[in-house]
């Protein structure tokens, strides 16, 4: 009996994945087995970079909350040692936001912490 082949799947399948390597240069789009590659690399990227992303935020929050205090004369870890002492519960994406956009609300914590 001869081999059964389900062409239709197979296709939609290589369809699936030749559609999402659109915009990539020469055979990264077109050629299956390069745009193959080329889809699961970029899903590994994107995998990496969606904790690489939150890594970088936080790193942005702390320097906008550094610059923010140092007119204050403290440090980011003076701060941040008192915030935590006196029990105010602000995460640093606000507290960046308060520094960089709300300077009146952000001095108010800076000298509440004081």
């Amino acid at each position: 009996m001869p081999r059964s082949v389900n062409s239709v799947a197979s296709r939609a399948r290589r369809k699936k994945v030749l559609s999402e390597t659109r915009g990539n240069f020469l055979g990264r789009r077109n050629v299956w087995t390069v745009a193959k590659n080329t889809y699961e690399k970029g899903l590994q990227y994107a995998y990496r970079d969606r904790r690489t992303k939150k890594r970088n935020f936080r790193a942005l929050w702390i320097t906008r909350i550094n610059a923010g205090v140092r007119p204050y004369g403290m440090s980011y870890s003076q701060f941040i040692g008192k915030l935590n002492s006196k029990g105010i519960l602000l995460n640093r994406k606000s507290l960046a936001d308060l520094a960089m956009n709300h300077p009146l609300a952000f001095e108010a914590v800076v000298n509440t912490v004081k």
